[in-house]
């Protein structure tokens, strides 16, 4: 199995974004990042404002200690912009694939193409080394677009999710 190392941010350093790896010191920002993932739906159920945060809370636990079950060897990183933490990147390397666990922004900080950037800089990192990339996707995330469109194919369907997974062989044009 190959060792996880930290991603060499090429095109994600032209957006000023680096990695640092997280903490213990560094939950109350990562159940932030899960909270904003998230809170829109949560909203919609109309409950309490800390009914929705109480929710949210336990929901990034359950997750949290999920990942870490499911994913032992993974390297649990903080993307910052600068030194401002902007979201997080979860990935494990394997022998056929690199699978990104997860991949997330503050709400505030999306749609400035900075998921692409670190996803390009992942995939061209797995493309000189002949594995896939492969991630979750929920069906209803809008992100899923963005997979589609940079030539990530379902590769299984898992009901609210879809395993999605990327080749070198299905790069893009423009990357």
């Amino acid at each position: 199995m190959p060792k996880t190392v930290p991603p060499v941010p090429v095109l994600a350093a032209e957006h000023g974004l680096s990695y640092r790896a997280s903490s213990a010191s560094d939950q109350s920002l990562l159940a932030r990042i899960y909270a904003s993932t998230r809170s829109e739906e949560v909203a919609s159920t109309g409950w309490p404002v800390e009914q929705q945060r109480a929710f949210l809370e336990m929901q990034f636990k359950a997750q949290d200690a999920h990942y870490k079950q499911h994913y032992p060897d993974a390297l649990w990183l903080i993307i910052q912009q600068g030194i401002v933490p902007v979201g997080r990147l979860y990935l494990e390397d394997w022998t056929k694939e690199l699978r990104i666990i997860d991949i997330a922004l503050l709400q505030e900080f999306r749609g400035r193409g900075w998921g692409e950037a670190i996803l390009q800089d992942l995939m061209n990192a797995t493309a000189a080394t002949g594995r896939s990339v492969s991630i979750h996707v929920e069906k209803n995330n809008p992100a899923m677009r963005l997979y589609r469109r940079l030539g990530f194919a379902t590769i299984e369907d898992q009901g609210v999710y879809d395993l999605m997974s990327w080749t070198p062989e299905h790069i893009p044009e423009k990357i």
